[in-house]
């Protein structure tokens, strides 16, 4: 039989217990608010982004357009007034050369003319050029008559000299029709008979934002 010395030892330990895990059980319910605290979520955003294009294609006769994007690109057809094949001083012959935006998608962009430093080979160095932009694709006498003339390009210039500034072709198919007109001087001379030339010029395009 345990003495009441005992008995008080035994309910205080008892006692020390009950607090024990009471405390354990503080402990455990502060760490499962822990616990909770740290859980998160996250939330992702995207986006898709596809570059523009921008291409122009060249046509001789206003209609049928291809890419001729390395030298000497597509023949223009210059026709003499007087025979098939042959220039005789005073003449001059006309010629078109179109460019436009490829596709309706493409952006807007400028178009440079230049010339061929080779231009004044053989019969080009006795002929003079000028080149005007017209409202449709008949280029002749009448219609160059009625043009605008490419800064840098009017009456009299070398073959060799290009457009002093560039011309706007707006986005989504817009056409640039280019009226060329080739002289032989009056004043040509005699050492310009049976010689030949096959003149280049490029059109260089840049797109703008």
């Amino acid at each position: 039989m345990k003495t009441r010395g005992q008995l008080r030892d035994a309910k205080r330990l008892r006692s020390r217990r009950i607090r024990a895990l009471l405390a354990g059980g503080l402990v455990l319910g502060v760490g499962a608010a822990a616990t909770l605290a740290a859980w998160n979520d996250s939330e992702f955003g995207s986006g898709s982004f596809t570059a523009g294009t921008f291409d122009i294609t060249g046509s001789t006769d206003g209609a049928t357009f291809s890419q001729h994007p390395t030298s000497p690109g597509g023949a223009m057809t210059f026709k003499v007034s007087t025979t098939a094949a042959a220039m005789t001083p005073g003449d001059t012959v006309y010629a078109l050369f179109s460019v436009k935006t490829q596709s309706a998608q493409s952006m807007a962009g400028t178009v440079l003319l230049k010339a061929n430093a080779a231009n004044n080979a053989g019969l080009g160095a006795h002929l003079t050029y000028r080149v005007k932009t017209i409202a449709g694709t008949t280029c002749d006498s009448t219609t160059f008559t009625g043009g605008t003339d490419v800064p840098g390009l009017g009456t009299g210039q070398p073959l060799t000299t290009g457009a002093a500034s560039a011309q706007t072709l707006a986005a989504g198919g817009s056409q640039i029709n280019y009226c060329f007109a080739v002289t032989l001087p009056t004043g040509a001379s005699t050492t310009a008979q049976g010689t030949s030339l096959t003149a280049i010029w490029e059109f260089a395009a840049t797109s703008t934002p």
